[in-house]
């Protein structure tokens, strides 16, 4: 038999996933349905967003940077959570590529902080805040 910590801690790894596919690859909706009703995100390079029609309104917007030839490439390692109950914390490291015209450059490293919610048996980031190592501007975005 598997722990249930075990369990948790991979959909939430799983939530972190689909969260940074979904944004490389264009995927409004299940981007959106990575967050609570009223979960919120926050990241230096774009802005503060509340709600599952701001956030589908980043995500449009990234979809555009993809459309107009930008790919981002987010990826996530040491992924650390302490789950309580219906509730949990979640951190990892972060670095995003772009490659645009045939050129890849590194931004700024940075981390993910997440308040989680458990709601009838899936997680949804409740509150999720980038942290960047420093600024950096996202043309077209």
């Amino acid at each position: 038999m598997i722990p249930t910590w075990i369990i948790e801690q991979r959909k939430i790894e799983d939530l972190f996933i689909r969260y940074t596919c979904a944004i490389d690859a264009g995927d409004v909706e299940t981007l959106v349905e990575c967050f609570s009703e009223n979960g919120s995100l926050e990241s230096p390079a774009v802005g503060c967003y509340s709600g599952r029609d701001a956030i589908r309104e980043f995500a449009k917007r990234f979809a555009k940077f993809l459309k107009n030839g930008s790919q981002l490439r987010h990826i996530i390692s040491n992924i650390r959570s302490e789950v309580d109950g219906n509730h949990a914390k979640a951190k990892c490291y972060l670095l995003v590529y772009i490659t645009k015209n045939g050129n890849s450059k590194l931004l700024a490293p940075g981390t993910y902080e997440c308040d989680l919610v458990k709601i009838k048996e899936e997680w949804y980031f409740n509150k999720r805040i980038v942290t960047m190592d420093h600024d950096y501007i996202l043309e077209g975005i």
